[in-house]
């Protein structure tokens, strides 16, 4: 009976997200102009995965799609689309229609939506909106960009430290206006300043005589609105907050961060270490060829700059190359060991860096660490080729020197690439866009060094 259930409810991957076959059929209904079946198809769909149909399709499609259905767009559906069509997307857009979306959102929401428009388009979505919630957003744009300011939202439950539970209850039951979503009653004193928080869940299960002060959380701590949104996002993930309150200059409540947008922070963290750590920028799908182009043309220049370094140490030895051909055929592959040896401790040290796991009070241990495995795998790959190259070859000196070589190499690559992010980190260069061209070189270097001039030593 249990097996027969677990069948039932198995997930795969279709679940979630978009089905191909949907997309098709949503297309089809774009191309024939059958507003209808287009609303049919999209009513029962998640607004994040709208905004995912809308950034996969063509740019011609995307117009076409939006021209039959943009009467039914609202406000959750322009936040969760990406950066990079959002401001097309919001061109398409009837005026009346794009107001009536805005004023759907959160305050928070709204910042994020607009904080990257062309001033024109920004105008359009503030005058949709109310006084005072324009009032709101034009105060969360002064403070700076990726800070807690433009990260919180202005939508906050409060209450007086010194009522009771059944007080809370009670205002809450009669308030006009409550935000959609909020995990905490935040109690302020007669100042406006946060001095604790209660989750709804201890509040809804205590005594209305209690008071609010006594259901206070531990977890409680304030955000300047200065503070930059990588550090809030850390402070959520490291102490497991749900939310918390921001305070401006003078310690007054200013707004609130809630754990899912301090997540979309990390979130966001993570996905531009990946893209810097490949030198591709922080593009996306949708960007068009020549924004791609930009994008990706530098570090390609950084990378041509630094091969040619490579061949430069290999031009030193021509002679030998040419008296012993196997060496050109077993160079590349002490520089590709030592290059993916350098990039498997790099990206371990880029993230530990970001997730402020490596610090100055364990650097030097990591470091050996780092040293140690370079050294042990060297060690064994080196085994490993001195043979192949003795059995390859039928020169006993051949797999001598790759084996020594192999060695030297992913020892250097074990060290450069905790050492170099390390060292980028400590001068204020973000060691994930910065770090693999120097890795790479000096694997390279190294391992061509090692090798052709080892072979110049003991083979001629």
């Amino acid at each position: 009976m249990a097996e027969n259930q677990a069948e039932e409810h198995e997930w795969d991957d279709e679940d979630y997200g978009l089905d191909s076959r949907v997309v098709d059929q949503i297309l089809d209904a774009v191309e024939a102009e059958d507003t209808a079946r287009l609303n049919e198809l999209l009513e029962p769909l998640h607004a994040a995965d709208i905004a995912d149909l809308l950034e996969q399709v063509s740019a011609s499609e995307r117009r076409d799609l939006l021209r039959l259905w943009s009467g039914e767009i609202d406000g959750e559906i322009l936040s969760e689309i990406d950066e990079a069509i959002r401001e097309e997307v919001i061109e398409y857009l009837p005026r009346e229609v794009l107001a009536e979306a805005v004023r759907e959102l959160d305050s928070d929401d709204v910042v994020d939506l607009i904080e990257d428009l062309e001033e024109p388009q920004q105008e359009i979505i503030l005058s949709s909106l109310e006084e005072s919630d324009r009032a709101a957003v034009e105060q969360s744009l002064t403070y700076p960009e990726y800070s807690a300011g433009r990260l919180m939202q202005r939508e906050v439950v409060t209450a007086p430290e010194h009522w009771s539970v059944g007080e809370a209850i009670d205002y809450l039951r009669s308030a006009e206006e409550l935000p959609d979503q909020f995990y905490h009653v935040i109690l302020i004193d007669p100042r406006v300043h946060p001095v604790g928080y209660v989750t709804l869940g201890k509040l809804l299960s205590s005594r209305r005589d209690v008071m609010l002060r006594d259901l206070a959380e531990d977890s409680f701590r304030t955000i300047s609105v200065y503070e930059e949104e990588g550090d809030v996002a850390y402070a959520f993930n490291q102490y497991h907050l749900i939310s918390a309150p921001v305070v401006d200059d003078d310690g007054r409540l200013a707004g609130v961060i809630t754990i899912d947008d301090a997540m979309t922070v990390l979130d966001e963290e993570h996905e531009e270490d990946i893209l810097r750590l490949a030198g591709v920028g922080e593009g996306s799908l949708s960007d068009r060829v020549i924004e791609t182009t930009k994008q990706r043309l530098p570090w390609l220049g950084v990378n041509l700059a630094t091969a040619i370094i490579a061949s430069i140490v290999i031009a030193q030895f021509e002679d030998v190359i040419a008296q012993i051909v196997a060496l050109a055929v077993l160079m590349p592959i002490v520089a590709s060991m030592g290059g993916n040896a350098g990039t498997q401790s790099l990206t371990v040290a880029v993230r530990s860096i970001a997730t402020r796991d490596l610090t100055g009070s364990n650097v030097w241990r990591v470091v050996r660490r780092e040293a140690l495995v370079g050294l042990v795998n060297g060690l064994i790959f080196a085994v490993v080729m001195g043979i192949i190259g003795w059995i390859w070859f039928g020169l006993p000196g051949i797999g001598g020197v790759i084996a020594a070589a192999m060695v030297v190499n992913l020892l250097i690559a074990g060290l450069a690439g905790i050492l170099i992010p390390v060292a980028l980190d400590k001068i204020g260069v973000d060691p994930a866009l910065a770090s693999g061209a120097f890795v790479t070189t000096v694997t390279d270097v190294v391992g061509f060094f090692a090798f052709l001039g080892l072979a110049a030593v003991f083979l001629l």
